[in-house]
């Protein structure tokens, strides 16, 4: 693993194809994002906009018809080390995992576990196990790595504005809350609150009802990190401004440095 600083970032861009015009105002102006994780970019890999690689830029996915998928810009060359997440057996596009300058990126897009009745919710929980047993191959190899990317829960009532979900989501659901602590557990630290450890941060506001306007938000983009990595963390940056662009995604950009 390089000694030399490491900036990664993730954004939940609701559909790429309608937005790849901000993706790349963005990248021009963070040349120090080394690799951007991409989520529900909702195309096929064959429909991802060329002009990213038209530019010199680097580019994964792991894309389907019209939702999920999951997609890494990089600005050297990666090498992809899954295209899905180990141990899930299911067939949306949620997951893309490659390395980089001696550092493993999983990009991740959680099932948000609100439809699809308890089968829907178990998909998540199911996701979730993985990603633990997915943290464990990789702790016991004792590689560096990060998981990264829209988790789709509050970990806690800080994480979310009054009033903005009900008691029984699945992003605030119990058992959601402690599969996200089982990974912290595990020994892997949120980013944000390794640096900010109170205070409300959200990544994520609805188009409905003026949220943005009202900052009724929700912190659902994390970054887990492992030991050697949360040892060198030293900035976690939420791109709130970027919700305040024409026909922007709701969810923001957020950067971490390591």
């Amino acid at each position: 693993m390089s000694t030399t600083p490491f900036t990664f970032a993730s954004w939940n861009i609701n559909s790429i194809r309608a937005r790849a015009h901000h993706v790349q105002d963005w990248l021009e102006r963070h040349p120090d994002c080394d690799l951007l994780c991409l989520q529900e970019i909702k195309c096929e890999d064959s429909q991802f906009p060329a002009v990213f690689a038209e530019a010199g830029l680097h580019v994964a996915t792991s894309g389907q018809k019209a939702y999920n998928g999951v997609a890494l810009i990089g600005r050297r060359p990666f090498t992809v080390t899954h295209h899905t997440l180990p141990g899930f057996d299911h067939p949306s596009a949620r997951y893309i995992e490659a390395e980089l300058d001696g550092i493993t990126i999983g990009n991740l897009y959680l099932p948000n576990g609100n439809s699809g009745g308890e089968d829907g919710y178990a998909t998540k929980l199911a996701f979730f196990d993985a990603l633990a047993e997915r943290a464990r191959v990789l702790l016991e190899a004792e590689k560096p790595f990060a998981f990264i990317g829209d988790f789709n829960v509050c970990p806690t009532d800080e994480d979310l504005a009054p009033g903005a979900l009900s008691s029984g989501d699945a992003l605030v659901r119990p058992e959601t809350r402690a599969a996200f602590r089982r990974l912290e557990w595990m020994g892997l630290t949120d980013a944000l609150r390794a640096l900010h450890p109170a205070g409300r941060h959200y990544t994520f506001w609805d188009y409905q009802a003026a949220a943005f306007q009202r900052n009724s938000g929700l912190r659902i983009d994390h970054a887990l990190l492992s030991p050697r990595l949360a040892e060198r963390l030293t900035a976690f940056v939420i791109d709130r401004d970027e919700r305040a662009k024409e026909k922007a995604s709701d969810h923001v950009p957020v950067l971490v440095t390591v």
